[in-house]
């Protein structure tokens, strides 16, 4: 589902509606349709807050000092 305009949602937004909405789908009280609507929004959070971790690790990546001061890249872990 599309997000009406206004302020980005952050990285912490996302992951407090992903775990309310993993909170409504652990019950058995939800019809299908609203169900499939959570299901959806929860992979569009999903992927929001993947893409989000992914610029951090980044912009951390490019941080990283070596032992002589200058800045490099270190490899993934």
């Amino acid at each position: 589902p599309r997000r009406s305009p206004g302020p980005p949602v952050t990285f912490e937004e996302d992951l407090a509606r992903l775990d309310a909405i993993a909170r409504q789908l652990e019950g058995d009280q939800l019809p299908l349709d609203e169900a499939m609507r959570l299901f959806e929004e929860g992979v569009a959070r999903l992927r929001t807050a993947a893409a989000a971790l992914t610029v951090a690790e980044g912009r951390v990546q490019q941080l990283v000092e070596d032992a002589s001061g200058a800045l490099s890249v270190e490899p993934r872990g």
